[in-house]
């Protein structure tokens, strides 16, 4: 099946899109701005050379940060110029191409994961149809205790309550609920969530 995701939509309106995006980054990068918050939380989450999923990795920016912690990143994208990115910025990343919901995780080696993360708003740009088997496919990818971590943005299509049903319609267990990843607590009416789950 083939999924109908925002992303895709906004490429092929603006063939441009996937480099512009990858050029603020850098720019942003170059600026002096601090851009490892992700970073941060993941790697305080994991054990040291932890085996690490960048779901949604786009050029790396997280995974890249992550690698520099020691850590094993494989990243995974639907956007074949941002992982052409990736592979060039950060060569020692296991970059792949692939639709997260559809991509065989187990025939590319990526198992066994101690925790999976999607940054930057990757899971607003998700067909809605394609949501549930995404994050079954991404816990698949889950050692026994692994976790998964998600942050994104209120008012971009996809309700909080919404994806922690679908979160806990994988069987994941929902841990933690904060509204940014300087983990401050989260409130009702918080325009930010960062999510833990665990492969139970």
């Amino acid at each position: 099946m083939s999924f109908d995701h925002q992303w895709n939509r906004i490429r092929e309106t603006n063939p441009d899109h996937s480099a512009n995006y990858a050029e603020r980054w850098r720019k942003i990068v170059a600026s002096g701005q601090d851009i490892g918050g992700e970073a941060r939380f993941v790697n305080a989450m994991a054990p040291r050379g932890a085996r690490i999923l960048d779901a949604g990795c786009g050029t790396g920016r997280a995974g890249g940060l992550l690698i520099g912690d020691g850590h094993a990143v494989y990243g995974v994208d639907l956007d074949e110029f941002l992982i052409s990115v990736a592979e060039e910025d950060f060569p020692s990343g296991e970059w792949h191409t692939g639709d997260l919901a559809e991509f065989d995780f187990s025939e590319a080696g990526i198992d066994d994961i101690d925790v999976a993360f999607c940054a930057g708003n990757v899971l607003s740009f998700l067909d809605p149809a394609s949501r549930r088997q995404t994050l079954s496919n991404i816990k698949s990818t889950l050692k026994p205790g692994g976790r998964f971590v998600a942050g994104f943005g209120a008012g971009r299509g996809y309700d909080f309550d919404d994806f922690i049903d679908d979160v806990k319609s994988t069987g994941m267990l929902v841990n933690l609920k904060l509204s940014t990843w300087e983990l401050h607590r989260y409130e009702p009416d918080s325009e930010f969530l960062v999510l833990i789950a665990e492969h139970v």
